[in-house]
């Protein structure tokens, strides 16, 4: 009878553990078609979608005529099934950066609504859809732009002069003629990069807790926000020129509209308190622009995580990608570098739904 009462126990561990490695395989099997559909660009479902305007003010007459002016616009999506925080994409250039990969593939915003981040994207007062503002400014066109682009942009050391292996499809032409478009006027002066800042606070108390990922400049602003409010969960940048630091530390300039600036002790301090990631391109070593800010972003990842904080540096040539430009998001192996953000969401738990 306990021979016959052993089997039955055998038999059914056994059965067990053939039910949980079928579960297994048939959960891979599922992640491995829904990776499938996603690359095979099936359709996004969508919950709801919209926009809404936050912060902002207003300038009168004396007859009491009024303008509203000087708000932040943010469009969002929110995918079936979503996870709980969203994504929120902070631009230096115009949204277009984060809607389209460079030869019109997906973009960011579609990627990652694809693995169920609800996702906004952010134009600060006086930039793009919220352009109205109080104060006048003056916008001039000016021939140039395009080289500078090409150049800052890191498509090439001159222009028309492309880098080896760059990620962008250089006999596209109507690629490359999208890319020069991609421009906002961002009137790059301190008050605008303040008044940007703190109308993302603003947006943060609407929508929540939020996963900032940002372009170029649009890092040192979101960094400024988050020196000033608790909802930003964490900063990814990409290729973020300007940093924060407190009194006595970092180059010891003065402050500039592409950092550094100066922050309190206590300001500084709330920027220990979320894990930070600065990604990096390549082909940095030809520009020394940017090879000094790469510079000053080490001194404030070093500063950083010397107080106590979670801040870390990715060169995506490390990590086995070449010839990435100053928008990797929008290169053509732009799905790998989306993987490194999966990898660090999970890694901090921000992944969750």
């Amino acid at each position: 009878m306990e021979r016959v009462k052993a089997r039955s126990l055998v038999l059914a561990a056994t059965a067990f553990s053939l039910f949980a490695v079928v579960a297994q395989v048939q959960a891979q099997a599922q992640a491995q078609a829904q990776a499938q559909a996603q690359d095979a660009g099936a359709p996004i479902l969508l919950e709801r979608q919209g926009s809404f305007s936050v912060g902002g003010a207003d300038v009168s007459d004396e007859g009491g005529a009024t303008q509203s002016c000087d708000h932040g616009y943010v469009e969002y999506q929110i995918p079936a099934d979503a996870r709980a925080l969203p994504l929120f994409f902070w631009h230096s250039s115009s949204t277009f950066v984060w809607q389209n990969r460079w030869d019109m593939g997906e973009g960011f915003q579609s990627l990652f609504l694809r693995r169920g981040y609800p996702v906004m994207l952010w134009d600060g007062p006086r930039v793009g859809r919220a352009n109205w503002g109080c104060d006048s400014q003056t916008y001039n066109a000016m021939a140039g732009r395009d080289q500078q682009n090409f150049t800052s942009w890191r498509f090439g050391p001159a222009w028309m002069e492309w880098f080896d292996g760059v990620q962008f499809p250089t006999h596209n032409r109507s690629a490359f003629d999208q890319a020069m478009r991609a421009r906002y006027d961002e009137f790059d002066r301190l008050e605008n990069i303040r008044l940007e800042a703190a109308a993302a606070v603003e947006a943060f108390g609407i929508i929540g807790p939020s996963i900032v990922v940002t372009s170029s400049a649009g890092g040192m602003r979101a960094l400024l926000a988050a020196a000033h409010d608790g909802q930003i969960a964490a900063i990814v940048a990409y290729e973020n020129p300007g940093f924060l630091f407190p009194p006595g530390e970092g180059p010891g300039t003065a402050d500039s509209p592409f950092g550094p600036m100066q922050v309190s002790e206590e300001e500084f301090a709330r920027l220990l308190t979320i894990p930070m990631q600065f990604v990096w391109g390549d082909n940095i070593e030809a520009s020394p622009v940017w090879s000094a800010k790469l510079e000053e972003c080490r001194q404030f990842v070093a500063l950083i995580n010397a107080r106590g904080g979670k801040a870390e540096i990715v060169m995506l040539e490390d990590e086995g990608l070449t010839g990435n430009t100053h928008m990797p998001f929008a290169d053509l192996n732009n799905r790998e570098v989306a993987a490194l953000l999966d990898d660090f969401l999970a890694r901090h738990g921000l992944d969750g739904r």
